[in-house]
């Protein structure tokens, strides 16, 4: 050192004037002038304050050099720790650097941006300007660049950044490249151009497109099902589309964007610190379903489900549609899955997760479990109407026995009091005929019982039905009846069921929408006179237009999850088309809901027996009848005799083929099911060896309902009467059969 340490207050040059010196105290940096011998000259008191270890060695008078080397020495400099010589050779090497621009940092944290800058008299004047703030910021900001960054390479959502016009790519993420492969225009992700229009067009007119489902092309030219989230931005004086695509075939999420684009991006990401739950980063959709909090410790309902998830994520490193219930920025509890993705950043454990709402998904799946279910009960009423096609089939041959013997019995009785008897066994034996029948018809869901009816009376009864007790409690229910309306040929009590369903819907649409509460019921002719009309109108909340053609789906229901099956109006629709009608629905002129079914006019058909005709015809006549049931077989042969036929029974398929080839028949009546040789193989016995017989041979059977039995009569396109038959009904069986095969 060149001088001793002065201690008392710095003195100012006395040559100053004053005005200098209060310029020189108000200045923020610190200001300090050095002579031609590299001497203090005089200072302001900032330039003290910033070097507080030597500052009882700034004087007049006191060297640069030993100012320098006094502050490594007392540990000022930070980068002068442990190496102070070298530090101080360092800086001595070339002098004073005059004209440059140094930085340096003090132990104390603060960082000088120091000048030098010389005087006319070869001295220099130093410039000291606190910059530590400032490089604070700079480090702060680069911490952040860094955590976005890091979110972006973590990021388990495709981004695209592509401009507006020609579809350019800007920017894409790992998992954009991943997906897509190196490209250099959106437009090649796309399996039809106009798709990328279309979706181009949906930005520009709401400024983002949310969930916009559409096939893209990967990288190796397959086309994959994907859900995109888009924005435009502004960007270098252009327009871009920002787009979070999310492959759905593998269900993952991925998203990498710069902060520009991140901002934009609709899709819910976050980043969190793994040990405390701390909320690093939200992006603006997380934000929105999550509301803004501090931990995501708080986002779990159970917080036992938040050990489970770490525990996954920390085994595998990544974790995808992880399940769990969540509370929305509402504090509602909801179901959403997660996928993320645990990194290291600052040295502690992060987490990139990207979260997707699941309550549309699930309201689906448990609508398509209660579908399911519905498919289960149909299938459970299929095998019960295999059931009641099997017991009919085994009821159907002794019931031919016994009604066919008490009908033929009530022909040849002469005694009132037998005739008496035998009225209520024949009358016994044909409801047991029709009970068996109405179980086939069952099985085959078709009209069971055609005849001629007042459609009047039949909407009068489902209004009478459909308004009793607290079903038509405060609405208004009226009925309009146009008269002297034709007769038409239909099931009463379906059409009934029909008419009740349409009257409760509206009743149940009113009640639960509060809307309307008007009922009506109309009747009328159409205008081209050939068809019925049955008009169901209500005043309640109608059904909007796009579900309208398909509410006669199977399954397809306006009602919330529970309330309905969505199989009512499919079963009407179905029991109006097995009349030969139709059923339409348009929107009320109220509001509400108009179903109007239109059935056709048509007289009931009824076949006229002509025994004497019959008779006459079969004195020409010979008859083989093949029927593995005795009794079945003997029955018929009786009757046709009766009538005049000459007939042959055989109960074996083989020996009526015998007999085939030694006589000519005219007529073969022939069942199905029997054993060894049935009746499809007698059927193409007959179609090779005889094929002139093919026009002449009908069925008789009493399984119509098999799936094979049901296949093999189409195939044959022959006559088929059904088991149990009647006298009469087998006379004129044969009698059209032997008509049709004259011809």
């Amino acid at each position: 050192m060149t001088s001793e340490p002065h201690h008392e207050p710095f003195i100012r040059n006395p040559a100053a004037a004053d005005l200098v010196w209060d310029a020189l105290e108000a200045l923020s940096e610190g200001i300090a002038v050095y002579d031609a011998d590299y001497r203090l000259v005089t200072c302001n008191q900032r330039y003290v304050d910033m070097f507080p270890l030597i500052g009882d060695l700034i004087d007049r008078g006191a060297a640069w050099e030993d100012l320098l080397r006094a502050g490594a020495e007392r540990g000022q400099y930070r980068k002068a720790l442990g190496q102070t010589e070298a530090w101080i050779e360092g800086r001595l090497q070339n002098g004073v650097p005059v004209g440059e621009t140094l930085e340096i940092e003090l132990t104390n944290g603060r960082i000088y941006q120091v000048q030098f800058s010389a005087t006319k008299n070869n001295g220099f004047v130093v410039a000291n300007t606190d910059v530590t703030e400032r490089r604070k910021a700079e480090v702060a900001m680069r911490e952040r660049e860094t955590l976005l960054a890091t979110v972006l390479e973590a990021s388990p959502v495709a981004v695209v950044m592509a401009r507006q016009g020609d579809g350019k790519i800007r920017y894409r993420s790992p998992e954009a490249f991943r997906l897509f492969g190196h490209t250099e225009s959106a437009t090649e992700h796309y399996l039809n151009q106009k798709d990328r229009r279309d979706y181009v067009a949906a930005l520009v007119a709401d400024g983002q497109v949310d969930d916009y489902r559409v096939a893209l092309k990967d990288a190796s030219g397959a086309p994959r099902p994907t859900a995109s989230w888009g924005r435009l931005i502004e960007f270098e004086d252009d327009t871009y589309v920002v787009t979070a695509i999310m492959d759905l075939s593998a269900q993952q999420e991925r998203e990498d964007m710069i902060r520009q684009v991140l901002e934009a991006c609709p899709a819910p990401i976050q980043m969190t610190n793994a040990h405390t739950g701390e909320v690093l980063f939200s992006s603006p959709e997380t934000i929105a379903l999550f509301g803004r909090v501090d931990s995501a410790k708080r986002f779990y309902v159970d917080p036992n489900s938040r050990e489970n998830y770490l525990r996954k994520l920390r085994k595998e490193g990544f974790i995808q549609e992880f399940k769990a219930q969540y509370f929305n920025a509402n504090g509602e509890a909801f179901w959403g899955a997660v996928s993320a993705r645990l990194i290291e950043y600052n040295g502690q454990e992060v987490i990139v997760s990207h979260t997707r709402d699941l309550t549309e998904q699930l309201r689906i799946e448990a609508e398509l479990s209660q579908q399911q279910d519905q498919l289960y009960q149909n299938d459970k009423m299929s095998a019960m109407g295999e059931l009641l096609a099997g017991v009919a089939h085994e009821l159907n041959n002794p019931l031919s026995v016994v009604v066919g013997h008490s009908l033929m019995l009530r022909e040849d009785c002469p005694d009132p009091e037998i005739l008496r008897q035998v009225e209520k066994i024949s009358t016994a034996a044909e409801r047991c005929a029709k009970i068996v029948k109405t179980f086939l018809t069952m099985a085959r869901q078709q009209p069971v019982k055609m005849q001629r009816v007042d459609i009047n009376d039949i909407v009068q009864t489902a209004m009478d039905v459909a308004s009793y007790g607290e079903a038509g409690e405060g609405l208004d229910m009226q009925c309009h009846l146009t008269s002297a309306l034709p007769e038409i040929c239909a099931d009463p009590d379906q059409i009934t069921q029909v008419v009740i369903n349409l009257i409760l819907n509206a009743e149940q649409a009113i009640r639960e929408s509060g809307l309307g509460g008007q009922i009506t019921v109309a009747t009328a002719r159409a205008e081209d006179a050939k068809t019925i009309e049955i008009r169901v109108e209500d005043d309640g909340p109608g059904i909007a237009k796009d579900l309208r053609s398909r509410v006669f789906e199977p399954f397809f229901t306006t009602k919330d999850v529970g309330q309905g099956t969505g199989i009512g109006l499919a079963l009407c629709h179905r029991i109006v088309a097995a009349h030969n009608g139709q059923i339409s629905l348009d929107a009320s002129p109220d509001g509400g809901t108009v179903f109007t079914i239109f059935l056709p006019v048509k007289e009931a058909q009824s076949k006229v027996d002509s025994p004497d005709g019959a008779g006459n015809a079969a004195s020409h006549i010979r008859v083989l009848i093949v029927d593995d049931e005795e009794d079945v077989a003997e029955l018929n042969a009786e009757i046709l005799t009766r009538a005049g036929y000459e007939v042959d029974v055989f109960n074996e398929a083989g020996l009526a083929l015998e007999t085939l080839r030694e006589h000519d028949y005219g007529l073969i009546l022939s069942d199905l099911n029997m054993p060894e040789v049935d009746g499809r193989i007698f059927f193409e016995t007959i179609k090779r060896e005889f094929p002139d017989m093919v026009n002449k041979t009908g069925f008789v059977t009493g399984d119509t309902m098999g799936r094979s039995s049901q296949t093999f009569l189409g195939e044959a396109q022959r006559p088929c009467i059904e088991k149990p038959v009647s006298p009469k009904e087998l006379r004129a069986f044969v009698s059209e059969l032997i008509a049709k095969g004259s011809k």
